[in-house]
């Protein structure tokens, strides 16, 4: 009786540490995705990026402690054909020989409430930072953390499109980047 008694003891002081958020710290990049979506001549077209790296530190219970770093491969561009992924890696565009990587880091993660927080930090593509707040939602599924979320950049604002396409007549300004990243706890 007593032996029970004790187990059960240690099992209730137990419990509230295996409740306790995990943090995740290792994408799984097989189960990402990083897309993007933009008009083009009034016509609405999709890509992806296949190829990124990344060091993620999330725990929901501190998420202010929380820290994002992303590196996307330009190169691995997915814009619907062979031709368009040539076409957007040329000085013009990504100019991929000079400026192989997108950069992200954060600098602050804030909680909405309701699995919402807001992601503040830095985006750098060709050679050019500029200040982004991302809304992001995340849940526990299945042991891991699932991160979704969408931003809003102006490809003008980045020189992405120069010279002839520096108008937004043919290709908008506007490029809506969506992703779901997949993490594994520590």
């Amino acid at each position: 009786m007593m032996k029970t008694l004790f187990r059960m003891s240690v099992l209730a002081a137990l419990l509230p540490l295996a409740t306790q958020a995990a943090e995740y710290t290792q994408v799984d990049v097989k189960q990402s995705a990083i897309n993007f979506s933009y008009q083009q001549m009034g016509v609405s077209m999709d890509g992806k990026f296949n190829e990124f790296t990344s060091t993620l530190k999330f725990d929901p219970a501190k998420p202010a402690e929380g820290k994002a770093v992303f590196d996307v491969a330009l190169a691995s561009i997915d814009a619907g054909s062979s031709e368009a992924n040539d076409e957007v890696s040329k000085t013009e565009w990504f100019n991929t020989a000079a400026f192989p990587q997108a950069h992200f880091e954060s600098g602050a993660i804030k909680a909405l409430g309701d699995n919402q927080f807001e992601v503040s930090g830095k985006l750098t593509i060709k050679g050019k930072t500029i200040d982004v707040v991302v809304p992001s939602t995340f849940k526990e599924e299945a042991g891991k953390g699932i991160f979704a979320g969408s931003f809003t950049i102006r490809r003008g604002d980045f020189a992405i499109g120069e010279g002839s396409w520096s108008t937004f007549d043919i290709v908008a300004n506007d490029i809506q980047v969506k992703f779901t990243i997949t993490a594994n706890p520590q």
